[in-house]
C-alpha cells in the first residue's frame, strides 16, 4: 500500500510540474524589454526579489536656435537628468522613486514616486490576447518659491508643489520581433499658468521592432488633447530610440523633443518642435539586481 501511495504521489508530482511548465510556456514575455518604453511605461515589471538602478540623461537641442556647432549639437547643455530606483514587491507589482533635475519649464528639483500593477499578461494560445498594466505617479518640487506672485512657481501652499498622473498601458506582442502599445494617460497639476489647464488627457502609442536578441528599435508618440484650447504654445512628445540589452544591463539611446522625464514633463510641458530642430539626444542605463 505504501509503495502504491508513493507511486501515485510521484505521478501527481510529475503531472503538476509538467502542468506548471506548460502554463509557464503560455506566458508571452518581453513584449517590451524594459519597464519604460522611451518616456511612457511599458507593461513590463521587475520580477519578485529584483531591484533596479537607472540613470537617464538628456542633452540640449541638437539643431535650431539653441543647437548646432556652437553647443556641440546639444552636448554642452543638459536638458534633464534623472536618477531612479525601482523595486518589485511581486512579479506583478513594483514601485519606483526618482529625482530629476527638471527641464526648467517651469519646474526644477523634481521628485517622483510611482507604483505599477500588471493585471493582465498575454498568453501564447491567445486566451488572453493582451498585456495590461496601470501606473500611478506623484510629483513634487522642492525648488525655491518665486517672489513673483504671478508666477506658477510662487508656491503659496504646499499643495501647489504637487502634481499627479495615471497611465494605463495596453500592449500586444504580434510577433517575436514586433510589439505595440497604447497608453491612455491623465495628468493633473494643482497650479498652472493662465494659458494652460489643470487636467490633461493624452493618448500614447508605441512600437518595438526587435532586430536581434540584444538590439531593438522603438518609436513612441503622445497626443495631448487640448480641451480648453488654451495650450497653443505646447507640442506633442515624439521619440525614437535604439536599445541594447546585455546581461543585467539595459542601454537606450533616444532622440526626442521632450526635454524632461515623467508624465508631468513630457505630456504637460513639451514645447519643442522637431521640425525646427528642437530635438535632443538622450540615453538611459539601468542595472538590475536580485536580493
Amino acid at each position: 500500500m505504501k509503495k502504491e501511495l508513493l507511486l501515485i504521489g510521484t505521478i501527481l508530482s510529475c503531472t503538476l510540474n509538467l502542468g506548471a511548465q506548460e502554463e509557464e510556456k503560455k506566458i508571452v514575455s518581453e513584449t517590451f524589454s524594459n519597464v519604460h518604453i522611451i518616456n511612457g511605461h511599458s507593461t513590463e515589471t521587475l520580477q519578485k526579489r529584483e531591484w533596479r538602478y537607472i540613470i537617464s540623461h538628456r542633452f540640449g537641442d541638437m539643431l535650431g536656435d539653441l543647437g548646432g556647432v556652437q553647443t556641440g549639437f546639444g552636448f554642452d547643455n543638459a536638458a534633464d537628468i534623472r536618477m531612479g530606483f525601482d523595486m518589485a514587491l511581486t512579479d506583478k507589482i513594483m514601485f519606483g522613486f526618482a529625482r530629476m533635475k527638471g527641464a526648467s519649464q517651469p519646474y526644477t528639483s523634481l521628485l517622483e514616486g510611482y507604483a505599477k500593477y500588471r493585471f493582465l499578461t498575454q498568453t501564447e494560445d491567445n486566451s488572453m490576447p493582451i498585456s495590461a498594466s496601470f501606473t500611478t505617479s506623484i510629483y513634487g518640487t522642492y525648488m525655491n518659491s518665486s517672489e513673483d506672485i504671478t508666477s506658477v512657481t510662487n508656491f503659496e501652499r504646499f499643495s501647489h508643489r504637487l502634481m499627479y498622473s495615471s497611465q494605463l498601458t495596453i500592449a500586444r506582442k504580434f510577433h517575436p520581433r514586433f510589439s505595440m502599445a497604447l497608453m491612455p494617460s491623465f495628468v493633473h497639476r494643482n497650479l498652472v499658468e493662465q494659458n494652460d489647464q489643470n487636467s490633461l488627457v493624452a493618448l500614447g502609442a508605441a512600437a518595438r521592432i526587435r532586430l536581434s536578441k540584444s538590439i531593438g528599435i522603438i518609436g513612441e508618440y503622445f497626443y495631448a488633447f487640448n480641451q480648453s484650447g488654451l495650450r497653443q504654445d505646447y507640442t506633442n512628445s515624439i521619440g525614437v530610440a535604439m536599445e541594447w540589452i546585455t546581461n543585467g544591463h539595459h542601454f537606450t539611446i533616444n532622440f526626442t523633443n521632450a526635454r524632461g522625464f515623467g508624465e508631468l514633463q513630457y505630456i504637460a510641458l513639451t514645447q519643442s518642435d522637431w521640425l525646427e530642430g528642437e530635438f535632443r539626444l538622450g540615453f538611459s542605463i539601468s542595472r538590475t539586481f536580485k536580493y
